[in-house]
């Protein structure tokens, strides 16, 4: 098997709890690259209400990198405010020109600084694993996984050191084909939307994925099973009409185009959503999807749960589990066992990403206001000896 098959040729898991078994994840070949986007002072952009747009970069830099390859397989996770991938030497000069790109178009439609970097993975490993897992969310979409700590350390030296940075404008425009955003926010029916990110802390005297293991089973006592506290349900799903919250797709996708032409977009897009409605409410089959059941696929192939050497989720929930799971937590911090960061919102965000047919979607999720990168900043606050 070449370098270059790889993560096509990994055997998907079926359990997200199976994610936390280090045993089930492969190393990923030493020369391979790790690409790291994120943007730059992303929690004061959240604070000027900009939560949409950070994340709408976010999710680009991996649709932007899937266009560029084409049909090719590779790992990669959304993390709010930006994301990481991981590509064979053949793909890295396409992936490269993609990412440029985006960062041309965040500057230039958001007013966003992208900051974007690449780091060997044979760089990586010198210091720590670099481990991949994946899951299978539908017969049509996987997930990845990544354990080692290797991928926060490829993160780290893109933030800190400007030698892995990317630092030119792109050539091109992004292509940004597939990338939809057609849905209302999508409102938790319990109250609470948490976006939670948790680490292990080597001192705790667990490995990090057993560690992991006990913490989605206390998620699981406190709120019941995956069905109870995922963020996005079929009832929960509306598709909108608003301009407003579609502005930052025509934004993306006609960057330098005549006003015209964003305006035409908007008109295609309000039509789409017109047909859109029409297909789900009367279940027609139409380029291969059943449509009354597009939600309940939708939901089935959404990013909730994830491990990228720490444990991310959106779940859906009661003040009172927001409490008890808090409560946990801090029981676990005060061990010596974990650090944690979350965020309480009433509504996630959704990006949606159609690869190549609408067979092929994955579905990133975001608690709204902040999310991820919020949960983010509440975590460095609670690292030990972290001077303040």
């Amino acid at each position: 098997m070449s370098s270059a098959d790889f993560y096509t040729n990994l055997s998907p898991l079926d359990r997200f709890l199976d994610l936390a078994d280090p045993d089930l994840y492969t190393d990923v070949p030493e020369d391979w690259y790790v690409l790291i986007t994120d943007v730059v002072g992303s929690t004061q952009a959240i604070d000027q209400g900009q939560y949409k747009e950070v994340n709408l970069v976010g999710a680009s830099s991996i649709i932007a990198v899937l266009n560029a390859l084409d049909t090719a397989e590779i790992p990669f996770v959304f993390g709010g405010d930006g994301a990481s991938l991981l590509v064979p030497p053949w793909a890295l000069h396409a992936a490269r020109e993609a990412l440029l790109s985006l960062k041309t178009l965040a500057r230039k439609a958001f007013q966003l600084e992208l900051r974007v970097g690449v780091v060997p993975v044979s760089v990586v490993t010198q210091r720590f694993p670099l481990q991949v897992a994946k899951i299978r969310l539908t017969p049509y979409c996987n997930q990845s996984s990544f354990i080692g700590g290797g991928l926060t350390f490829a993160t780290d030296l893109v933030k800190k050191n400007e030698r892995y940075q990317l630092i030119k404008d792109g050539e091109y425009p992004a292509n940004l084909q597939g990338l939809e955003c057609h849905w209302q926010d999508i409102p938790s029916l319990h109250g609470h939307m948490v976006s939670l990110i948790v680490s292990a802390l080597p001192s705790g005297g667990h490995s990090n994925e057993v560690l992991y293991q006990q913490v989605i089973q206390a998620i699981q006592t406190i709120y019941g099973d995956e069905q109870r506290y995922r963020p996005v349900t079929p009832e929960a799903l509306n598709l909108t009409f608003n301009p407003q919250r579609l502005i930052l797709e025509v934004k993306a996708k006609t960057q330098g185009k005549p006003r015209w032409l964003r305006i035409l977009y908007l008109v295609r897009v309000l039509i789409e959503i017109f047909v859109g409605r029409y297909l789900i409410a009367f279940n027609v089959k139409f380029e291969n999807v059943q449509w009354g059941r597009y939600k309940e696929d939708l939901c089935a192939a959404s990013d909730y749960q994830k491990i990228d050497d720490a444990l991310r989720m959106v779940i859906s929930g009661t003040s009172s589990q927001t409490h008890q799971l808090e409560a946990f937590l801090e029981q676990q911090r005060q061990d010596g066992k974990l650090i944690y960061g979350l965020h309480v919102s009433d509504r996630a965000l959704m990006t949606c990403m159609f690869m190549g047919s609408r067979e092929h979607h994955i579905h990133f999720i975001d608690g709204a206001d902040g999310g991820y990168a919020l949960a983010a900043r509440n975590l460095k606050r609670a690292i030990p000896n972290r001077k303040a």
